[in-house]
């Protein structure tokens, strides 16, 4: 035998001892597909008590991993290298996967805490008669500013924002469709536009913003506007909230013109392992207390109802967070817009952000 295949042949028994030692020691934790979740969600998106919780009530060890866009996700999970039992996509990402063949059907008799979910944010466009997903928190995109910071000026619009007194007072998040569909509601055009010269208008709509964006950035706008780094920022509601939490000076605000009605889900990807599993950590999470829990940890709206009547009044009864159906009725949700087109915004977008420096 040759020195060759005897190291090819050395490498395949090392490789085959220890794929079995870590299954035998899984086995002996009482680990296995059966009884271990595999969670991919958003990052600090669910309170940590409550998977102590579940695994405690359940006897399921939960592995949770976190990703920071839907893109990014989608593109893992493609690939196939996880089998993630849950993951919690937005609305046109669901669609996308449901195209792709990425999502399992749920079964609905194992979920009887579905009845909790208020009717409003049941059987949408994304997902008719929520054969894949289930509702996990529900929010809106706007602008959080600080009145003092402004000398009291208010903002109720997206062109306010254009104010030549805002001079580099302006943190955006950094997402395509979030800041384009700025550019293209402060126009009264649709968040879901496909005419290319409507969002050729908005993107050069946008590029004269620029003195006023002090930064594009990610997570970190949180600690920057409450440390009144700046007086306003442009994101989502959730994220006001933490906020206006350190800051009480903050407010939050959705413009007047529209803007945008996001929902994450709950769903189970085709790889899954654990199937029953992943549906009993989603009925155990619509249950009402659990969902309560979570929503004052997270901060976002929830869509449960029966949550609804636990959580306290000083966070159901506001409305900038838990708005009225009136308002709610003239967001837009976004739609899968094909590969193509959002390949379109992001190419904008990029476009945008080289125009600032």
């Amino acid at each position: 035998m040759s020195k060759l295949v005897r190291s090819f042949v050395l490498i395949f028994l090392v490789s085959f001892a220890l794929i079995y030692l870590v299954n035998h020691l899984n086995s002996a934790q009482g680990f296995s597909s059966g009884n271990t979740l595999s969670i991919y969600n958003w990052g600090d998106y669910i309170d940590p008590d409550l998977i102590k919780k579940f695994e405690e009530e359940t006897g399921m060890k939960v592995i949770y991993e976190t990703f920071d866009s839907n893109e990014a996700m989608m593109t893992k999970i493609d690939q196939g290298g996880n089998a993630y039992d849950i993951s919690v996509p937005s609305e046109y990402a669901i669609s996308k996967m449901k195209e792709e063949g990425l999502l399992l059907p749920l079964d609905h008799d194992k979920l009887p805490n579905l009845k909790n979910i208020d009717e409003r944010f049941m059987d949408l466009s994304f997902d008719e008669q929520n054969q894949y997903s289930v509702p996990y928190f529900w929010g809106t995109f706007g602008i959080v500013y600080n009145p003092k910071m402004l000398n009291g000026k208010e903002i109720t619009s997206w062109n306010d924002l254009w104010d030549p007194d805002f001079k580099n007072q302006i943190f955006l998040v950094d997402g395509a469709r979030e800041i384009i569909g700025m550019g293209l509601n402060s126009l009264h055009y649709s968040l879901n536009e496909t005419d290319e010269q409507k969002l050729i208008e908005a993107k050069e709509k946008l590029d004269t913003i620029t003195p006023n964006v002090k930064a594009i950035i990610g997570d970190e706008i949180k600690l920057l506007i409450a440390n009144e780094e700046a007086a306003i920022g442009v994101t989502w509601s959730g994220e006001a909230a933490d906020i206006m939490w350190e800051n009480e000076d903050l407010d939050y605000v959705v413009p007047e013109e529209g803007s945008n009605l996001w929902f994450d889900n709950m769903v189970i990807p085709s790889s899954a392992k654990n199937i029953d599993g992943a549906h009993q950590f989603i009925n155990f999470m619509l249950d009402p207390e659990n969902a309560a829990q979570n929503a004052e940890y997270v901060g976002y709206s929830t869509p449960n109802k029966k949550a609804m009547e636990i959580l306290p009044e000083e966070i159901t009864e506001d409305e900038r967070f838990y708005p009225d159906p009136e308002l709610t009725e003239r967001l837009e949700v976004y739609d899968n817009l094909g590969k193509r087109m959002l390949a379109y915004y992001n190419d904008l977008f990029l476009e945008f952000k080289m125009h600032r420096k």
